[in-house]
């Protein structure tokens, strides 16, 4: 028996079909449309045949020669970048700095709403970062910032102090922050020196990055390490790219928040937590969607506010960054045809059959294959970034990508809406 558009769409997001289908009549309640579901499965359809085409794959192969035949568009992407950069060494910050110019010209990153550079110093000078300090040879927080760059040393502290250190020790500081202690200014994009290099290997190893950022300062950063894997060059373009689009939603969100200074600095601590709401809510009538602002599937691929409906604006991050790396394409060497191939794809995926007939989804993301691509040793591969991106289509093919957004922003604090 075939399956209908609506099943198919909760197969794939391991969804209760209830869930879909109320959020179909609900929806078209509203909207006046009707056939989303089989619109969005009809497109899903299309663009995994026409995509397959244009890796000369059958749409009868297997689970495995579909991934293989991703991974290696993934490769043959990454070395054109690789080329056209003049083949970068990442361990080099130079090589790192090239790289990340061409980036902020094409992401357009501008000013935003930061902690003001006073503040962060006597943050510092509160609670001296000893490691640091330590690693750097410096006895003083005085001597630390006459002779370091103050963004570098913010960057540092992430990936020398630890998350205990950080999280129960300094960030407590901002709890005390409030919207004086704000300011608009320009947003950063920096390599750091190679001095921090070994200090960072731990951290790189464990994220499998390099790349990091401060949404609080409007930094993001790039530690000139390289981890000698395939698809790396890629890999990072797309994070600066992604962080270079959730830097000014945040930003965007401490303004929001600043209007009411009472409550600033416990939202403020919130928004930099990612708070998620963590009780299961009860449904009337209307369709109930939480506002999810981190991957949840990173920590626990069961999560169970990944198999209800919500929207991901971290999802949408990520479209913009691949709607950016075809620009980048477009702009640097006129390869954007080739890169066109990943548009539209983040929340495109189907199943096809394992080496024993069982059905296996693979997802066409960019960002899942390039990671699945950097943790290939490790046997991960990553379907999460497409699952996200396809509960933010279902809300924007009824409402808009706008809509989307908006309804991210006005509702991230509560967690929740009903519509």
């Amino acid at each position: 028996m075939m399956m209908t558009a609506s099943e198919k769409i909760a197969k794939i997001l391991r969804a209760d079909k209830d869930f879909i289908r109320k959020i179909e009549m609900r929806f078209s309640l509203i909207t006046g449309k009707t056939g989303i579901m089989e619109k969005i499965i009809a497109e899903n359809n299309r663009l995994v045949l026409d995509r397959l085409a244009d890796l000369g794959v059958a749409r009868g192969s297997s689970a495995k020669e579909v991934y293989d035949a991703l991974i290696s568009k993934i490769e043959s992407d990454d070395n054109r970048f690789f080329e056209v950069f003049k083949r970068p060494n990442c361990n080099k910050q130079k090589d790192c700095e090239g790289v990340l110019e061409t980036v902020k010209e094409i992401a357009k990153a501008n000013h935003g709403f930061f902690l003001k550079k006073e503040k962060a110093i006597e943050f510092l000078n509160n609670i001296p970062p000893q490691k640091v300090m330590s690693y750097l040879g410096h006895k003083s927080v005085s001597e630390l910032l006459k002779k370091e760059d103050l963004f570098e040393v913010y960057s540092a502290l992430r990936f020398i102090e630890g998350n205990d250190w950080l999280n129960n020790v300094f960030f407590k500081q901002y709890e005390t922050l409030k919207p004086i202690d704000f300011e608009e200014r320009g947003m950063i994009v920096k390599a750091l020196s190679e001095k921090w290099s070994v200090a960072a290997e731990g951290f790189v190893q464990k994220k499998w990055h390099n790349i990091s950022h401060l949404k609080e300062l409007g930094v993001v950063f790039v530690i000139p390490i390289s981890l000698g894997i395939s698809g790396e060059l890629l890999r990072m373009l797309s994070l600066v790219f992604h962080y270079l689009h959730e830097i000014p939603f945040y930003s965007d969100m401490f303004k929001k928040i600043s209007e009411v200074p009472e409550t600033f600095a416990s939202n403020f601590v919130s928004l930099l937590r990612g708070d998620v709401i963590d009780r299961r809510m009860s449904e009337g009538e209307k369709s109930l969607w939480l506002v999810v602002q981190r991957y949840l599937a990173k920590d626990d691929e069961n999560e169970w506010r990944l198999f209800v409906p919500h929207i991901n604006p971290e999802a949408l991050h990520w479209l913009k960054a691949e709607e950016d790396l075809i620009k980048a394409g477009s702009t640097l060497n006129h390869f954007g045809k080739e890169l066109e191939f990943w548009h539209d794809l983040d929340w495109v995926g189907d199943f096809f059959k394992d080496e024993i007939g069982n059905d296996v989804l693979v997802s066409f993301n960019l960002v899942d294959t390039v990671m699945s691509l950097v943790m290939e040793k490790e046997l991960v591969k990553y379907l999460y970034h497409h699952e996200e991106a396809l509960w933010n289509k279902v809300f924007i093919e009824y409402f808009s990508r706008a809509e989307l957004e908006k309804f991210s922003k006005e509702y991230l604090l509560q967690g929740y809406f009903e519509i």
